[in-house]
């Protein structure tokens, strides 16, 4: 029998399990990740070596590929670091300062997806561009959540290819790319049977963009959606779509283990797995010394974080303790040991610039311990906002939903936060219409928004997706007519409960950070309040409470006191009182609550 070296075996094993690569005739070729620090700029190469790269590709590589690269026995170590693809040079790879340009749909993890994306291919040589015209690679970062947000997708590729119909030139020259949660789950469909785009790139994918355009470019098509067990994209530093804004997104884990069972996420990204903690701080430390005043931390399910890096256990010690759940709330799995926990990464962030505020979303109501809300309230710096989405007020539906707890339980829990936190603003999702829905259940809902009162909302009507539980288990029973009148109903019971809290609100004073002009008057400025909710003031000078000028002129990056005056259901109006901090407003807070107690005893 033939020997093989073991170094040669490990080659060929890292080949076998690569994702595929799909030729316009259907034949499938292997391929290998090419890693992107691997990547350097070159000159265009020419006819015939596009034409050598073509047919290599067709071809794909084989064992010789690897054999002529192969490490001596014993220095099997160094091979395993090798990165680079055998059959692919780097001058195949490179950007040569081609133009990509991005649109990006659906959550902010999308738009944080989207920055590492364009970092990896920013490395790899391309230029960014704003003008969709002069575009040689178009990406699309989508949306899978809910059937109307694919609808979406289609329709732009079809636009995109229809706007370069006129011009076949242009249009064989562009590659067209669809990346994120619907690259993932409708792969088949993009590539053979709409035949709209050249690239599929799955979430855990990004880092193959230079491989995949490569091979795109040669005339295949090109597609890698496999879901990996670790890949955090730790080490890539997101480039900022819009460096001029105020605010950012730092994902801090991928993937959710819950698995209700009307959710896709698990399906489109994955198992949990979580960044080391010391690499999310730098990169918070990194957005503050860039001007970034307001940070959110982003994952499916961000408060379950959980970080059991061997560098965390170096920097800060071991901890041994399993996770603990919310009071009334279970999960599908077992309590999971070890690691440092979502309350101690944000109470790690907060120091790292008091004078920047840091919020995260989008959290699950399990994993809400008394640590996690203590740290929320002792962190000026914190916003003093919770996203804790209900998703229904029936028990009933709300265990075919899988949702872990019941009405009860999620009512205890928001009294359990509203005294740990107090004045803490809070905001949910709702979904009406799930599958065995009937108008009780959905009257329990709105009984449940009636009783929490949230300030904000997010509702939507249900939307089955393919590979969930409901779509295996479950009939969409309940018709669409009825599904939008209810959420009809639903929507103005919030408004009228957002109206109510509204009143409570005026006369206070909140500190606000002006990060835009207001949508409706260049004469008014508008941000956001400690409780995230958008707050409009009008464009004047006010005193410096910092530095105890008399007079400044209010600017975008100001934090600012203001005393609420009124405004609609959505949205606060305020007059500006003086020009502040984070730190001055909340010491005077601090000093105005204890004259108020010393004068009532």
């Amino acid at each position: 029998m033939l020997s093989v070296p073991r170094c040669v075996r490990l080659a060929v094993s890292r080949l076998s399990c690569r994702p595929a690569v799909l030729s316009g005739t259907g034949s499938v070729s292997c391929s290998t990740r090419l890693c992107c620090g691997s990547v350097h700029s070159a000159n265009a190469t020419s006819d015939a070596t596009a034409s050598s790269f073509s047919e290599k590709i067709k071809g794909g590589p084989s064992l010789s590929d690897f054999m002529s690269s192969t490490a001596p026995a014993g220095d099997l170590e160094k091979l395993e670091s090798v990165e680079e693809v055998p059959y692919l040079s780097p001058e195949d790879i490179a950007g040569n300062n081609r133009q990509v340009y991005f649109e990006t749909y659906g959550c902010q993890m999308n738009v944080n997806d989207t920055e590492i994306a364009w970092a990896i291919l920013q490395k790899a040589g391309y230029k960014r561009t704003d003008d969709l015209k002069k575009a040689d690679v178009v990406l699309l970062m989508t949306c899978s959540i809910r059937d109307k947000a694919e609808q979406k997708i289609w329709n732009r590729l079809k636009a995109i290819r229809a706007m370069f119909h006129n011009t076949p030139g242009k249009l064989s020259h562009l590659k067209v790319g669809l990346m994120g949660c619907m690259a993932e789950r409708l792969k088949k469909e993009v590539l053979e049977k709409e035949r709209l785009v050249d690239v599929v790139v799955g979430p855990d994918a990004y880092r193959d963009l230079p491989r995949l355009l490569a091979v795109a470019g040669s005339g295949q098509k090109a597609v890698n959606v496999q879901l990996s067990m670790e890949e955090t994209y730790a080490d890539v530093a997101p480039v900022r779509l819009n460096p001029n804004k105020l605010g950012a997104f730092v994902s801090i884990m991928r993937g959710c283990d819950n698995m209700c069972s009307y959710c896709i996420v698990p399906f489109t990204r994955g198992r949990e797995r979580s960044r080391d903690m010391h690499s999310i701080i730098e990169e918070c430390r990194a957005l503050s010394d860039q001007g970034v005043k307001e940070i959110f931390l982003l994952g499916q399910n961000v408060n379950s974080y959980r970080d059991v890096s061997e560098e965390s256990f170096k920097l800060y010690g071991a901890k041994v303790e399993p996770t603990h759940n919310s009071a009334g709330f279970n999960t599908i799995y077992r309590n999971k040991e070890g690691g440092m926990r979502f309350a101690d990464l944000l109470d790690k962030v907060a120091q790292v610039n008091r004078e920047v505020r840091f919020g995260f979303t989008a959290p699950h109501p399990k994993d809400f311990p008394d640590e996690l809300l203590d740290v929320i309230n002792e962190n000026d710096n914190c916003f003093k906002y919770i996203h804790i989405p209900a998703q229904c007020g029936s028990s009933r539906v709300l265990e075919l939903m899988r949702r872990g707890h019941t009405r009860e339980s999620y009512l205890d829990l928001i009294q359990h936060i509203r005294h740990r936190i107090p004045g803490v603003k809070l905001s949910s999702d709702f979904i009406v219409g799930f599958c065995g829905e009937r108008h009780e259940d959905f009257l329990e809902t709105l009984s449940l928004v009636e009783e929490v009162g949230y300030n904000m909302g997010f509702l939507f009507a249900y939307s089955m997706r393919k590979k969930t539980h409901a779509y295996h288990k479950m009939q969409d029973d309940v018709p669409q007519a009825e599904k939008i009148e209810r959420l009809k109903q639903l929507n103005s019971v919030f408004d009228r409960k957002a109206e109510e809290l509204l009143q409570l609100n005026i006369g206070r004073e909140e500190l606000i950070l002006i990060d835009r002009d207001s949508t409706k008057s260049s004469e008014d400025w508008a941000g956001r309040d400690n409780g995230f909710q958008t707050t409009v003031i009008p464009k004047t000078s006010v005193p410096c409470g910092v530095t105890g000028a008399e007079s400044v002129e209010l600017k975008k990056g100001d934090f600012v006191k203001v005393k609420i005056t009124g405004g609609t259901s959505r949205t606060l109006k305020g007059i500006p009182i003086e020009r502040s901090s984070i730190g001055l407003y909340w010491r005077q807070q601090r000093d105005a609550d204890a004259q108020r107690h010393s004068l009532r005893s």
